[in-house]
């Protein structure tokens, strides 16, 4: 599998790199970590290309280098990259060019696989979208923002499994909750949860939520299904069906102190943009991390 893992600044970005590498260790993963600054003008990309003698002073100018500095410097600490990769420190002579946007080095991972460090500029949704197709990433791992549009924009269109580390506390005590119904998305989204739970020892709640008290068959055969298998895989977990709004009923739930796992909304994007989607809406209510699964 291929994990994507999108910073911002240093003093915000900790528990994402924290979180996301965590859990791409738990899928053995192939790792990219992605900073998207401002772009970059014409004119001081021509210059570079000009004058390759100044390249280094430019990378160490460039806004972001030292964000991935401090990437590799706890992927160093963490062990999570081999002592070949960080004997020398973080060398910004080892950026390669990639075009006039993006620019990358990569690593010899040790308890994941190879470990990416890439700089892009410009649009961070449209810097995203096109790292995610470049790489044909499974899971795109970012920082709940401040923006809240930011995080809509990014669920909606990244072409990829989405984690929102929405207020994670590494010091907190989480738990997982898993929504789980007769959606195409819900057994993949199960197998997702499984692993992460696994990773971070978490005791799982599979929630099915009906809009009545009368469960139709499907829902109950998911929910038996997901049950099976979280005991299957030495998950510890209980069952709840419950009737109510299937977003307040989850945000409830899952307070401050779960991470959510769900799958993505099969709707189309038309619709969508009309009526929204129930994992959009879930991310913007909770206040706790959430794994949209998607096909």
């Amino acid at each position: 599998m291929k994990f994507l893992i999108a910073i911002g600044s240093k003093k915000y970005s900790g528990p994402t790199l924290e979180v996301g590498m965590r859990v791409a260790n738990a899928f053995n993963a192939e790792v990219t970590i992605v900073y998207v600054g401002e772009k970059i003008s014409a004119f001081s990309t021509s210059e570079v290309l000009m004058a390759q003698e100044n390249l280094r002073n430019w990378k160490l100018d460039r806004q972001g280098v030292d964000v991935l500095e401090w990437a590799f410097d706890f992927l160093v600490q963490n062990e999570y990259v081999s002592l070949d990769s960080s004997a020398d420190g973080f060398n910004v002579e080892k950026l390669v060019q990639t075009d006039d946007d993006r620019c990358e080095i990569f690593l010899e991972g040790i308890k994941t696989q190879e470990v990416g460090l890439i700089l892009r500029n410009g649009d961070i949704i449209q810097q995203l979208r096109e790292e995610v197709k470049r790489g044909q990433f499974d899971v795109t791992i970012i920082g709940g923002s401040q923006k809240r549009r930011t995080s809509h924009d990014l669920i909606q269109y990244i072409d990829s499994s989405i984690f929102v580390v929405k207020n994670y506390q590494p010091d907190r005590q989480y738990k997982m909750l898993l929504a789980v119904n007769d959606a195409p998305n819900t057994r993949k989204a199960v197998k997702y949860g499984v692993r992460v739970a696994q990773a971070f020892d978490l005791y799982t709640t599979a929630v099915t939520v009906s809009s009545t008290a009368d469960f139709r068959g499907n829902y109950k055969k998911a929910s038996a299904w997901a049950d099976k298998f979280l005991r299957r895989s030495g998950v510890e977990n209980e069952i709840r069906l419950e009737h109510g709004k299937f977003i307040e009923t989850l945000s409830t739930i899952a307070g401050d102190n779960h991470i959510i796992v769900m799958g993505s909304s099969t709707k189309s994007p038309l619709v969508k943009f009309f009526t929204g989607s129930k994992p959009i809406k879930v991310m913007e209510d909770c206040k706790c991390p959430v794994l949209i699964v998607k096909e």
